[in-house]
């Protein structure tokens, strides 16, 4: 899992205020398929935001933790339902400060 600075961090979730969200989490919670999804996006994008819907019983934090653990990412933020994630890419396409 990356650890992010501070600095990175902030410049992470300015980047990540415009995005729409790629990968959504509902009732059946995380799935492999949900898994392998996030994957693929955190590989094209390496910063992506996932909306945890209303029907998901999960915490939030909980749901951004496991998520972090099993794609290797890390939380920029958790705010409201929106989990920001980035991972970065073997080509950077975003260089941290």
């Amino acid at each position: 899992m990356t650890k992010l600075t501070g600095k990175q961090g902030r410049f992470l979730k300015g980047l990540g205020h415009h995005l729409n969200p790629v990968v959504m989490v509902g009732k059946e919670e995380v799935t492999p398929a949900l898994l392998t999804s996030l994957d693929e996006a955190l590989t094209v994008h390496e910063l992506i935001k996932v909306r945890v819907q209303e029907g998901c019983v999960m915490d939030r934090k909980e749901v951004a933790a496991l998520l972090a653990k099993e794609s290797g990412a890390a939380v920029v933020q958790v705010l409201g339902r929106t989990i920001l994630l980035y991972r970065p890419a073997e080509e950077r396409k975003i260089e941290l400060p």
